[in-house]
Order: C-alpha cells, then structure tokens, then sequence
C-alpha cells in the first residue's frame, strides 16, 4: 500500500490543479448565465440564427439557453473535455512513468508481483477521478443553485457526473492501454490524447450531419449526451453497458501487456 499512497501523493498537485480549473469553468460560465438572462429573448433568437454548423460546433443544438438546464447541457460538453483529458493523461502517465523516470529497475525488483504493482497504480488513478468528479459535480450544483434563479436540477446534474464517470474511466483506460503497448512516455499520452480528441471531433460531424449517426458508438462523447439525459431523465442503460465492456477490454488489455512486456531501464 506504500505504492499507492506515493501515487497520490505524486498526483495530488495535478488534481488540485485541474479541479480548480474545472470549479473556475463552471463557477464564469453561471455568471455568463446570469448576464445572458439579462439580454433576455434577445440572445436566445440570436443563437437560433447561427446556421446549424456553428450551433454544432458550439454544443447549442437542442438546448434552449434561457432555461438553466439548456444552458448547463451546453456546459457539460467542455466539462466532459476537460475531466477526460485529465483521466487519459493520467492512465498513460500513471503506467509509463516509472520508465520515464528511470525507476523500474528499483520498483519491478521489489518481492511483489507486476500485476499488484498496476493495480495499486490504477487504484491510486480512480481514487483521484473520484475526487475530480465529486469536486466538478459539488461545484455545479452550488453554482447552479445560486444563479439558476430558483430553478434546482440536481438530479439532472447527478446524472451527468454519473455519465461523466463513465467517460473518465473509459480515456483513464484507454491511457494505460496505449501506455502499456507503447513503451515511450511522450509517445503513448499522444497517442492517447490523439484518440481522444478524434472521439470529440467525432461527435461534432455526427451533431452536423444526422447521416453519420450510425458512427455514435465510436465516441464516448455520444454515449452520455446531455441533451438526451436530460430529456430521459436518466442514462441509456445500453451505453452503461458498452462502456463497461470497453473499461473492461481496456484493463485486460493493460494487464496483458504490461505484465508481460520488457521493460527499459
């Protein structure tokens, strides 16, 4: 366990970092909010006239801006972003890093087996998507409260940090996959962040053209779309399954390789 708390440790000013981003992300974009409902219809009838390519582009289709649950729908798009590119950096980093660092020799020596070495380091990795998705999820509430006008969606908001979670464990696992079939530290979190970011361009063709829908289930981004949660009221328990099955592969996949493979020293 000595492993495990070091990881924590070693990741905790990142966390810190990245979930006051995302407290600072949630916290300006509810005083835009508040400044929007000032300009009334106004602004509303404005954004419904931007051709339908640039309301994709933005995450506007199917959200009206003057409800506080349209408006936190569009929001959670670049919530999303942000908590999944801090979860696929850290499942590359928290696997690659000891040959980054030189320190495999003196970590894989150790009377323990790999597999229970990954597993600490996994665990130490959840324990701080956690953190990240109880902060991010805590701050939209109390922001929402209080400059959404009387207007409460917590469970609206549950529900998004739930399909938030979903989607950090899924680029978390992506991350240490690639980083444990790509031995080099830079390489593997470029790949990872690449395959991410293909996934939420991705979303935006299938947001502009309805003829690519069939291609939805090649992105996360899609599984838990705000605009069909909070039209449900729940998640699609479809894409709760898929998306453990992919977590799933991806920690087989993690495993398999990285127990097996050479390491540089």
């Amino acid at each position: 366990m000595n492993l495990f708390f070091k990881e924590l440790r070693s990741y905790r000013k990142g966390l810190f970092f990245w979930s006051i981003g995302s407290v600072l992300l949630i916290w300006t974009s509810m005083v835009k909010y508040e400044t929007l409902l000032g300009a009334g219809d106004s602004a509303n009838n404005l954004i419904k006239q931007l051709p339908s390519s640039i309301q994709a582009i933005f995450g506007l289709t199917g959200f009206d801006l003057m409800k506080v649950s349209g408006y936190f729908g569009v929001m959670f798009m670049y919530i999303a972003l942000m908590a999944t590119i801090h979860a696929v950096l850290l499942g590359a980093d928290i696997i690659s890093k000891e040959e980054r660092d030189r320190t495999s020799e003196f970590l894989f020596v150790k009377p323990i087996l790999r597999s229970k070495i990954i597993s600490l380091k996994i665990m130490a990795g959840l324990v701080c998507l956690v953190i990240f998705n109880i902060l991010t999820a805590a701050s939209s509430v109390y922001f929402v409260n209080l400059y959404g006008k009387d207007t409460s969606i917590t469970v609206d908001i549950v529900n998004l940090m739930v399909g938030l979670f979903f989607m950090q464990l899924i680029f978390f696992f992506i991350g240490t996959a690639v980083a444990s079939v790509i031995k080099k530290a830079k390489i593997s979190s470029s790949i990872a962040t690449a395959v991410l970011l293909m996934a939420f361009i991705l979303t935006f063709f299938i947001n502009m053209n309805q003829d690519l829908d069939n291609l939805k289930y090649f992105t996360p981004f899609k599984y838990f779309d705000a605009k069909d949660i909070l039209a449900n009221g729940s998640l699609d328990i479809f894409y709760v399954i898929l998306s453990s099955f992919i977590v799933l592969a991806m920690i087989g996949l993690t495993y398999r390789v990285y127990s097996k493979r050479d390491l540089s020293v």
